[in-house]
């Protein structure tokens, strides 16, 4: 004990070690009598526990890492892939009993240690630490793409391709790593930013135990299973988190790609933000050779010759605007995101090789200090600026490592409390607070200034008052002086009031000119005919995109403001966006006919027939801003082509949803198709209706009670509907109701439980915390169900379905009167939530100026007021739903 007495008392937390050291004594009395005997290997235990509660909890649960530690120690070398995943196999060898992705978690987390040894050590350069923390993801996603691809060729057989001469061969995937495992720089709690990309279309041999499957479809299975086998987080966590985002159409994409389709989207769709995500991307997995001729085909558009310096500068320096609005309410310098920190340095590096890596090739390295290096040999960067920015990135890598070790979690934040930063200055070897505090302002200032010296003043944001307020003027006074003297006042307040209407007028001023205030709204047609004009003008797919985008933002900016200066009452407003959805499937669906055409034949692409049918707040005819558009695409039993209509609703989804330059139209939600996520994404009449009449869950026909056809070829969709209401309706009534009863509360408890997990103490969810709009939703479907009560075609509102229940006798006055009184406030409660604060379902408890905006909208005196009378209908509307679900024999 007085070696370990003698190490502890010079580490940076000695009682940390002091109670692993006790806690080893007391549950492994035997590892901790051997350890006390190795100096060396007892010296580095100590030292990485005083660093690391999550490395002490770790050894006290597998003391046979001490071991094998001490075996290690002494490797003062970079591993490679090669050397991890043979280390990876022989550790599979010795944990064969273990699931996979918990093996890959626990392989994962003990070379962590071994590295983060290293790293607190000053054994290695910040370089060396984040390039072998690299290697280790690249094996695990290696070893996982192996296993993933020998179950699937089991169950499918092998994908295959044509090659030039029409000779079969195998097609390959490729995992492409973007971000910092792109670059090589990834940190100990990093997510790892992924693209899946497969070198052809064709399909599967057949050999295996299942009928075959196209190449697109066993390549989105494979990418669904590198993904579980790496992120599954059951057991004992996850090896990595998994971001899939920055992928071809964002969320709503494809999980993986053809080499084609990837290439053709980075050149004619990506939005310059996309392209710029690019600069640090590599094969971390799979076919290398995949990854470089993709990297070629796409390099001169990601450093292009036609840019401008000014351009490229400016669509960089919006991406870290958006990032600090994003951040705005952080608690304690973020040295990932805050004002310099490791974005400014990485961001001064990509867009300099965005701005001038177009004509010199030798520009363009994914790693950020090499790119500096080379920026500096360039004279881009002063010598001086150079060697400030260079120390600036590893002493903020060595404090984010610093940060994340400690518990393990994906943190970037210095905390303001002066203990725990004193803890932090200790662990990075600062004798005293001072020095660690002056070297983080040191730093920063230094970073902060090179990135004001290439991008300008760095304190302006993209939503200043001064800059927006000139192009607001700018754009009112095009419209004419009369025209601005009546409207500036009006925008202004919108702006105010509406965190929206301000984006949209921070990103294109002169979107102010679209809005008309005396315009007559009340013909549907409206929408659809401008949006099919604006198409009907381009010649490109991408083209039709971008038109398609420009002019249905105009329209919901209209929407947007007239609503926030109160021109339209709620009801109006979400008929005018109803509408809008409807006509902007149907500009989509004609976008999709035509490239079906370019790509199957116009012929095929004529005798397409697909209904488009809508589900929640669009199946009800109250779509609301930012409202997904829950879909079920449905075709006609004659169907010529399975792969000509999946690709037809690939193209449709896109172009609804994909996030381009110009911005996006809707979130599509195809999860409530039959089979969900696991069913094709489309199905036809006739087995639609066997699904639902044979398999269809409770749960699946309290979602349906509110299908209705909103698109496509129109009398399939009109057929559709009623054939599905009424097998609803017809098993519904042949259902025990209390089993329906039963089912009904148990599908609304699951929602409100998944939901409390992601709230905070204190958050008010007005949709699914107890007595919220589900409480209403759900009480109407079924009553809807066990009483037979059919949507009328002429109005499917809840409010209107509530006030026939209770003249059906269906709702006791009582109940009625709860659930209409707090639908009523809850649906103006949810639609201001929208207007004023955005995409979410809880109250803004925190943000008093949100909250003011929305009592003032509600007619409430104070916030208080709002809130008490929402937690009053709350409980009485639990009440009702409970009572009802209760009464139910």
């Amino acid at each position: 004990m007085i070696n370990a007495d003698s190490i502890i008392d010079e580490l940076p937390d000695p009682e940390s070690a002091r109670r692993f050291l006790a806690r080893l004594i007391e549950i492994h009395p035997a590892a901790a009598q051997k350890l006390e005997r190795k100096n060396a290997l007892l010296s580095d235990v100590l030292t990485l526990v005083a660093f690391s509660p999550l490395i002490a909890a770790t050894l006290l649960q597998n003391p046979e890492y001490l071991w094998w530690l001490d075996r290690k120690r002494g490797e003062n070398v970079v591993r490679n892939k090669d050397e991890l995943l043979e280390s990876l196999a022989r550790f599979s060898l010795t944990n064969s009993q273990l699931d996979p992705h918990v093996l890959l978690a626990r392989f994962r987390r003990r070379e962590l240690m071994r590295i983060f040894l290293r790293d607190i050590r000053r054994l290695a350069t910040i370089a060396e630490i984040t390039e072998e923390i690299s290697n280790l993801a690249d094996a695990v996603l290696e070893n996982a793409l192996r296993i993933a691809s020998q179950d699937l060729d089991n169950r499918y057989g092998s994908p295959l391709e044509s090659d030039d001469k029409g000779r079969m061969r195998r097609s390959e995937l490729c995992i492409v790593s973007l971000g910092k495992l792109g670059s090589r720089e990834l940190n100990y709690s990093s997510d790892i930013d992924l693209l899946f990309i497969y070198s052809a279309e064709g399909k599967t041999s057949g050999s295996g135990t299942r009928d075959p499957l196209t190449n697109r479809e066993y390549f989105i299975k494979l990418a669904e299973a590198v993904v579980k086998l790496v992120g599954d987080r059951s057991g004992e966590g996850a090896a990595y988190r998994v971001d899939l985002r920055l992928r071809p159409y964002g969320r709503v994409g494809p999980l993986a790609m053809s080499l084609a389709d990837t290439v053709r989207y980075y050149k004619g769709e990506a939005a310059p933000w996309e392209r710029q995500v690019l600069i640090r991307s590599r094969s971390s997995a799979g076919a290398q050779i995949l990854f470089k001729r993709f990297a070629s085909a796409v390099e001169n558009s990601v450093f292009s010759t036609n840019d401008t310096i000014e351009s490229a500068l400016a669509n960089v320096r919006r991406s870290k605007q958006l990032i600090d609005l994003e951040k705005a309410t952080s608690k304690g310098l973020d040295v990932k995101l805050g004002r310099g920190g490791i974005r400014e340095i990485e961001f001064v590096a990509q867009a300099l090789q965005l701005a001038y890596g177009g004509q010199d090739k030798w520009l363009r390295s994914p790693h950020t200090l090499i790119s500096l290096d080379r920026l500096a040999d360039r004279k881009l960067l002063s010598d001086r600026e150079y060697t400030e920015l260079a120390e600036a990135y590893a002493f903020l890598r060595r404090l984010e490592h610093v940060l994340q070790m400690e518990h393990g979690l994906q943190t970037h934040l210095l905390p303001n409390d002066p203990d725990k930063r004193r803890l932090i200055g200790a662990r990075l070897d600062f004798a005293e607070p001072t020095g660690f505090e002056e070297a983080v302002e040191h730093h920063t200032e230094n970073v902060n200034r090179v990135f004001r010296r290439v991008f300008g003043d760095g304190d302006k944001s993209p939503m200043a008052d001064s800059s927006e307020d000139a192009g607001l003027q700018t754009a009112v006074s095009e419209v004419g002086l009369e025209a601005a003297t009546a409207c500036l006042p009006e925008i202004d307040f919108a702006k105010d009031v509406s965190p929206r209407v301000a984006e949209m007028i921070a990103a294109r001023p002169a979107i102010v000119k679209s809005v008309s205030f005396n315009a007559d709204r009340s013909g549907d047609g409206h929408y659809s005919d401008r949006l099919r004009s604006a198409v009907s003008s381009e010649s490109t797919f991408g083209g039709r995109l971008s038109a398609l985008r420009t002019i249905w933002t105009e329209m919901i900016f209209e929407i947007a403001v007239l609503d926030a200066t109160e021109k339209l009452d709620i009801n109006e407003s979400k008929r005018l966006q109803t509408v809008l959805a409807e006509a902007s499937i149907e500009t989509c669906l004609e976008i999709t006919r035509h490239e079906v055409g370019n790509r199957f034949g116009y012929a095929s692409a004529a005798g397409l027939s697909l209904a488009v049918m809508g589900l929640g707040k669009l199946g009800g005819g109250g779509v609301d801003y930012d409202s997904d558009l829950d879909l079920v695409m449905v075709c006609g039993d004659q169907a010529a082509s399975s792969e000509m209509y999946s690709r037809a609703v690939e193209i449709f989804v896109n172009t609804l949803s994909a996030i381009t330059r110009d911005g996006s139209l809707y979130r599509v939600d195809l999860r409530l198709r039959p089979h969900g996520k696991d069913g094709a994404s489309f199905i036809s009449r006739t087995a639609f209706a066997d699904y639902m009449r044979n398999t269809a869950a409770i749960w699946e026909m309290l979602a349906f009670v509110k299908l209705r056809g909103v698109g496509g070829d129109i009398e399939l969709a009109r057929s559709v509907e009623c054939e599905i209401r009424g097998i609803v309706h017809e098993r519904a009534a042949l259902m025990d109701h209390r089993e329906l009863a039963a089912e009904t509360a148990k599908v609304r408890s699951a929602l409100e439980k998944k939901k409390r997990g992601f709230r905070r103490r204190g958050d008010i969810d007005i949709k699914y915390g107890p007595g919220g709009m589900l409480d209403i939703y759900f009480a109407i479907r079924f009553l809807q169900l066990r009483d037979d009560h059919r949507d009328d075609d002429k109005t499917r509102s809840s409010g209107a379905m509530l006030e026939r229940l209770f003249q059906a006798g269906s709702l006791t006055a009582e109940d009625s009167g709860v659930l209409r009184d707090g639908y009523r406030f809850l649906s103006a409660l949810d639609h201001n939530l929208r207007l004023v604060v955005g995409r979410t379902t809880r109250m803004p408890v925190s943000n008093t100026r949100a909250l003011g905006h929305l009592a003032r909208r509600m007619q409430f005196g104070s916030p208080e007021a709002l809130i008490d009378e929402l937690n009053l209908h709350r409980l009485s509307i639990r009440q009702s739903f409970d009572r009802i679900l209760a009464e139910t024999k």
